[in-house]
């Protein structure tokens, strides 16, 4: 996927004003329509700059798509970093999927705003003088030991938003959240009365934080399931015995059964995280070679060879 640099599409600098963004287009616009221009690219020059348009013009999107960096030049290979938005506080956002317009929008565009669909809440759009606020969306990381263990975190949100100048800027809040014991990724808490504030006296609306994991140097999180790789001895995996192993949760004792290949799975029911039913913590076993880096170590590496009739490539048939 190709990096695409929405400011150079609509010729302004990354400190323009959202009038001067919207001049910019309005100007490439009436050049670049299908319509009426005789330029031979004008077609996808008009979809370029709708593109570009599109993810500007908003607030938002424009906060989140300054958040992913401008260290990137256009056409450079690209991938979103993981849970690059994390944090950002949206109106109107719904997290289920789908650009939600119909367009045509690069392979960029979805991967950043693809689940971005209309703004809007369905109470604010009555015609009338009280109306509820607009819900808003986060996304936030937790640790994988608080849906363990349940836990009481602060987080802090920013809020796009656009100053007396026409500046996109960025105001934060810091809230206080319970995390309930099992919670799953993208789980939503809804905080009631956290979202927008709401019109003519009436109730603000919610606030739903997606939940999502932190990486963890030594865990993976499947559903409910929890894998982590258990590196073991040679001799541990052809003798079997008993090794201590972390989970989230404290350190158990597991069984290792003698004849253990790397990449075996052992299932600890019931480990993984809290829920009805609980999720289950593999063990994927890895073999962990000594260095040969003294005689005496090479000297056992060599008396290995001898006491084993051992091919590991035979069936390859070489």
């Amino acid at each position: 996927m190709k990096y695409k640099d929405y400011y150079a599409s609509l010729g302004v600098p990354r400190t323009a004003t959202q009038d001067e963004i919207k001049s910019a287009y309005r100007k490439l616009a009436r050049k670049y329509h299908p319509d009426v221009s005789k330029e031979a690219d004008a077609e996808a020059r008009f979809k370029e700059m709708g593109e570009a348009y599109k993810v500007l013009k908003d607030p938002e999107t424009r906060a989140a798509y300054d958040q992913v960096g401008s260290q990137w030049q256009s056409g450079q290979e690209f991938q979103p970093p993981p849970n690059w938005d994390a944090g950002f506080e949206f109106s109107g956002r719904d997290m289920g999927g789908g650009a939600g317009d119909g367009a045509d929008y690069s392979d960029f565009f979805e991967a950043l705003f693809g689940r971005r669909t209309g703004r809007g809440h369905p109470h604010a759009a009555r015609q009338t003088m009280r109306a509820q606020g607009q819900d808003h969306h986060a996304k936030v990381e937790i640790d994988l030991k608080d849906a363990y263990h349940g836990a009481r975190r602060s987080i802090s949100l920013r809020m796009p938003a656009t100053d007396a100048q026409g500046h996109v800027v960025t105001r934060e809040r810091t809230l206080d959240i319970q995390i309930p014991k099992g919670v799953r990724e993208g789980q939503h808490l809804r905080l009631s009365g956290q979202g927008g504030p709401g019109l003519g006296g009436g109730p603000a609306g919610d606030l739903y934080l997606e939940i999502v994991f932190r990486a963890h140097p030594h865990y993976r999180v499947d559903g409910r399931d929890v894998y982590f790789d258990l590196p073991l001895a040679p001799w541990e995996a052809a003798l079997g015995g008993s090794v201590t192993a972390p989970t989230p949760a404290g350190s158990v004792q597991l069984a290792i059964p003698a004849g253990s290949s790397a990449g075996r799975k052992l299932r600890l029911k019931g480990k993984g995280i809290p829920g009805n039913p609980a999720g289950d913590l593999y063990a994927v076993l890895t073999i962990a070679l000594p260095s040969a880096d003294n005689e005496r170590a090479k000297e056992a590496y060599r008396a290995m060879a001898q006491a084993f009739e051992f091919n590991p490539r035979a069936h390859l048939q070489l």
